[in-house]
Parts: structure tokens; C-alpha cells; sequence
């Protein structure tokens, strides 16, 4: 496998993680917490769901590489991993114009 069809691979892993209401939602909520990281009893209580599926989808996003877990006693803290989602965003920027073609972005004006 070619890097190039590495990283469209593990990008489309991500963005499958993303792919989920859910998930979006966890992630939009560890964003916006401490940089040391959100308790997982935190996001449960804020976006009432049951412990056991709200682990399977930090597993999820943890396994894309999106989100990083740090045990502290019995508590699991969970923080963004910003450098995968900048590397992310600007995969999906980067090919914007390359054609020449300055096509419009949801049709509020050229894309770059």
C-alpha cells in the first residue's frame, strides 16, 4: 500500500468515526472541555447515554486517533487529539482548486 492510499485509508477511518451522531456530539463536548481532559461520567451525565454504549463510541474515536484516554484512579479522562483533527481538516482542504476549477462551497462562494 502506497502512503498516499495509507493515509486516504486512515482518513476515511476517521471520518467513518465521525460518521455518527453520537460520536460527533462526544467530540464536539471534549473540544469545548479542559485541555487535561473531560471525565467520561462528565459526558455521559451531559449527553445522557448508557455507560456501556457511550464506552463503545470513545473506543471508537480513540481507535480513529481522534481522542486520547488518561487513566487517573478509577476515573478515564478524555481529550481531543488536535494534531489528528488539524491533519484531517486539511486533508479535506487540501485538493480544493488544484484543477483550476474555483467551485463554490455549499454555495456560499469559491472553496479557497
Amino acid at each position: 500500500m502506497t502512503s498516499e492510499a495509507k493515509r486516504i485509508k486512515d482518513h476515511a477511518e476517521q471520518l467513518g468515526a465521525l460518521g455518527h451522531a453520537a460520536r460527533l456530539s462526544i467530540l464536539r463536548y471534549i473540544v469545548q472541555g479542559d485541555p487535561e481532559g473531560t471525565p467520561a461520567g462528565d459526558i455521559q451525565a451531559k449527553l445522557e447515554i448508557p455507560a456501556s454504549t457511550l464506552s463503545h463510541h470513545l473506543d471508537r474515536l480513540a481507535s480513529a486517533g481522534l481522542i486520547v484516554a488518561r487513566r487517573e484512579g478509577t476515573f478515564i479522562y478524555y481529550r481531543a487529539h488536535y494534531a489528528q483533527l488539524r491533519l484531517l481538516t486539511d486533508f479535506l482542504w487540501e485538493d480544493c482548486c488544484k484543477r483550476g476549477q474555483a467551485g463554490t462551497a455549499g454555495g456560499g462562494g469559491a472553496c479557497c
